[in-house]
């Protein structure tokens, strides 16, 4: 028996349904066939983040993407720093270094 997969309008309306019928969990979990802890989970995550819960897009997901681009760069700068530090001594400094304009 494979992984069962919910909709995400399945997992919304048993969330609804314990949030604003006032169900109990352990009663809406028997009725929808599924664990308790798995509604527990979903009912954590709508919490979490009501908006972009089970698939939606969140602001959790653009702050995620905003740190891995920002981590990119990091590692382009300090891949550069490095080069520049450890250049042979004998080759000319950089001229964009002295004059700090980083166009040429």
């Amino acid at each position: 028996m494979g992984k069962r997969t919910f909709t995400r309008e399945f997992k919304l309306e048993a969330v609804r349904m314990v949030n604003e019928r006032g169900l109990g969990k352990s009663q809406v979990a028997r009725d929808i066939g599924v664990h308790l802890n798995v509604l527990r989970g979903w009912l954590a995550q709508h919490e979490a983040d009501s908006q972009g819960a089970f698939g939606g897009t969140s602001a959790k997901t653009v702050e995620n993407a905003q740190i891995e681009q920002l981590k990119r760069e990091l590692n382009r700068v300090t891949a550069e720093r490095d080069i520049l530090k450890n250049r042979p001594r004998r080759l000319p400094r950089p001229k964009w270094i002295e004059t700090g304009d980083a166009r040429l």
